[in-house]
């Protein structure tokens, strides 16, 4: 059987999470329309549903609709991405620094820039500190999808240091959930944690190349890490870590990145966007956009997405720390900084775990949804003169 090549297999997950992309807009957009009709009380009431999973005496989980939906559907999202991380590491764009230099820093100035700017406008809401990392990501799909818009215009390199950035992106978001906003540890789940990592562990070594048993553990992991109060989507990262990426003819990681890409693209996070885009504007006005909590996320994903990530990426340069990919201009730099400022997916999810309270939460989505709306189009903008710019060139 012929392996795709790693140019290949970057082509087809760049389609994948482009078509995705458009898929999650779509969601994002009937949630708000939902929202702000006479079906809200419906839409509420779908979401607080009631559902209870039951093992005897021995398990029981009783949530909302909506937090199966953030704790469990959004384990798989982020097993998806360990699987992905993994992968980069090992043997994609990552393995080296000379290749990961330049996202790497792009992705550090990405992050830092935004929090400060959030911390500096709600230095006196004190209440609202505790979403300072929620400007700090960068949503992937939406990302890759409006850029794939431009077709052929945009170089491919632009796109692979895009990946490249969102996944570096989302290796600090995963570190930020678990340092940060994890609090009432039960330290006796935890520990009961490492006996599925231990079983993984001893599958990697001893070569098991079907997935089902670390499907299996990996199911009692999050159980385990649910209960221990630590977020239980990072029990998707781990148990992507313990998958191997070749047992002799076999490749376990690629064939499971290939079988849930489409569930993951198309349902899980479509699903996700619709839970959770849905916010009321009734009776909020113009000045509600311009309250701390909601200023500070938009601030930090326009402007510091900006900021951050094309100064990270012109002082990388500038000093020789890191070179820019071939065919790929400072426009297209530009562009790709406004892009990272849509941060939707992975912004939400931050910001459900930061803030519990109604009021926080709607200005949280509002904050969201209007910073990566303003990112989109002015990404969009400057990379399509920037293409119209190169084609006239071209012409010439």
């Amino acid at each position: 059987m012929i392996q795709p090549t790693p140019k290949e297999r970057r082509r087809a997950f760049i389609a994948s999470e482009s078509a995705g992309g458009i898929v999650l807009i779509l969601a994002a957009a009937i949630a708000l329309a939902i929202a702000n009709s006479q079906l809200l009380p419906h839409y509420k009431a779908l979401l607080d549903t009631p559902v209870l999973f039951s093992a005897g005496n021995l398990i029981s989980i009783d949530k909302p609709l909506l937090l199966w939906i953030n704790d469990g559907l959004m384990a798989l999202f982020f097993f998806l991405i360990g699987l992905e991380v993994k992968r980069e590491i090992v043997t994609g764009r990552l393995r080296s620094w000379k290749q990961a230099s330049l996202p790497v820093y792009a992705a550090l100035g990405g992050m830092i820039v935004p929090a400060l700017i959030f911390v500096s406008l709600n230095t006196s809401s004190p209440e609202n500190i505790r979403g300072w990392a929620i400007p700090a990501a960068t949503d992937i799909a939406f990302a890759l999808g409006l850029l794939a818009l431009l077709g052929s215009r945009v170089p491919v390199a632009l796109k692979a240091l895009l990946l490249a950035i969102a996944i570096i992106d989302d290796i600090g978001a995963i570190a930020i959930i678990a340092l940060f906003y994890t609090e009432n540890m039960n330290l006796a789940a935890l520990g009961l944690a490492i006996v599925p990592a231990v079983g993984m562990l001893l599958f990697n070594r001893a070569g098991v190349a079907r997935t089902i048993p670390y499907f299996l553990f990996g199911a009692f992991m999050w159980i385990c890490i649910l209960k221990s109060g630590v977020h239980a989507t990072l029990a998707g990262v781990i148990t992507a870590m313990f998958v191997p990426i070749a047992t002799g003819d076999e490749r376990p990681l690629e064939r499971l990145e290939h079988a849930l890409h489409p569930w993951v693209a198309f349902l899980i996070l479509p699903v996700f966007a619709f839970a959770n885009a849905g916010v009321s504007f009734a009776g909020a006005g113009f000045d509600a956009l311009f309250a701390p909590l909601s200023l500070g996320i938009a601030a930090g994903l326009v402007i510091g997405k900006q900021v951050g990530v094309f100064g990270a990426c012109w002082f990388a340069a500038k000093t020789g720390l890191a070179s820019l990919p071939d065919g790929v201009s400072w426009r297209h730099i530009f562009g790709l900084a406004c892009l990272a400022g849509i941060g939707f997916t992975m912004s939400l999810f931050i910001g459900g775990l930061a803030f519990v309270d109604p009021g926080q939460t709607d200005a949280v989505k509002l904050g969201v949804l209007s910073g990566s709306l303003v990112s989109a189009l002015l990404g969009m903008t400057v990379l399509g003169i920037s293409s119209s710019r190169h084609d006239e060139g071209m012409a010439s």
